[in-house]
């Protein structure tokens, strides 16, 4: 089972955030997953970390926001993915999300919104399989 976020925006997505000050990925990604989903049992898989880069365009809420903060509305993002597993179910939303679904592979690929989280699921996908 994979878990899916439904972001404000509107699309669903994995968990994901920016790393602060003094932070490994490791330590982003835990802190992360905490904070939007409140899920801190996290068992890293360590021989899966994929690299993606993307630019898009914000809307809705996000674009209302960086335009008051005088922040551009093009973004440039470097996003890097791990495949962790959990005990836990029952998931503590933050503000940032909607909804969420924890689903078997088949329908993840049909919720997820964005084709570069597709390939990521579908990477992920592959390697637990072959496990």
């Amino acid at each position: 089972m994979y878990l899916l976020l439904k972001y404000r925006s509107g699309h669903w997505d994995f968990p994901k955030g920016h790393v602060e000050a003094g932070e490994s990925e490791e330590d982003t990604l835990r802190r992360e997953v905490v904070e939007e989903t409140g899920v801190a049992d996290l068992l890293v898989v360590p021989e899966f970390r994929v690299k993606k880069r993307y630019f898009y365009r914000a809307k809705h809420e996000e674009r209302i926001e960086r335009k008051k903060a005088g922040r551009f509305i093009n973004i440039f993002k470097r996003v890097i993915f791990y495949l962790a597993e959990t005990n836990t179910k029952n998931i503590i939303l933050s503000k940032e999300h909607k909804d969420y679904r924890w689903l078997c592979f088949n329908d993840a690929i049909k919720r997820i919104t964005f084709k570069n989280a597709k390939d990521v699921l579908t990477e992920a996908n592959k390697h637990v399989k072959s496990a």
